[in-house]
């Protein structure tokens, strides 16, 4: 048994919060497994922008950009809330994914991104939020890439820094990564990275 959206009976949808993000409170019932309709749910679901992750790599040396800046949500549940993580930014406008990649890159890290590869789109908690990701990896000359970079208007304060690709899943495996669009991004390029390099052609 295959089931839709038509599946789900949304009773009611009221605002819970509204702020920079949005909180709605939702009663819905939904078919069963076994035939029939079940219970009326109360769930909150927690309203956000998709977003667009992007690894930037460097083919030619072998290594990737990552960033580093302060997380909210790992302020009670990490020894520093600081995380490594790729270049990543909202849909908040018409903008297309890949033209989100390109500004964000820039933003973030003084990027230029040569080529975009698509890795996968998922949803990072669907048990509470509605949020999907679209992931890549992007092929950049990372040649004097670092710094610090963000736009200040916008409170960002972000570390740019170069990695080996081994050294890169090395800190996956012991924890220093740990956040899933990294994770998930850090294993595909694993898996494609010889043939990246192999059809990068003559350094730019």
């Amino acid at each position: 048994m295959s089931f839709t959206r038509a599946d789900v009976e949304i009773i009611s949808r009221e605002d819970g919060f509204r702020g920079f993000y949005r909180l709605d409170v939702l009663q819905l019932r939904h078919r069963l497994f076994d035939g029939g309709w079940g219970p009326v749910l109360r769930r909150e679901l927690f309203v956000r922008h998709d977003a667009v992750c992007v690894l930037p790599y460097d083919p030619w040396l072998d290594q990737l950009v990552l960033i580093e800046q302060v997380r909210v949500g790992a302020l009670e549940k990490s020894d520093s809330p600081w995380m490594l993580e790729l270049v990543a930014g909202l849909i908040d406008t018409d903008e297309a994914p890949e033209q989100v990649a390109h500004r964000e890159a820039q933003e973030e890290a003084g990027l230029t991104l040569l080529s975009l590869h698509p890795i996968t789109r998922y949803f990072p908690s669907p048990g509470g939020s509605d949020e999907r990701v679209y992931l890549y990896c992007a092929l950049v000359d990372s040649r004097g890439a670092g710094g610090i970079h963000g736009l200040a208007e916008e409170g960002e304060d972000i570390r740019v820094s170069l990695w080996p690709r081994a050294e890169a899943i090395t800190a996956v495996e012991d924890g220093r990564i740990d956040n899933a669009a990294s994770i998930i991004a850090l294993q595909w390029l694993q898996l494609h990275a010889e043939r990246l390099r192999a059809e990068a052609g003559p350094q730019p």
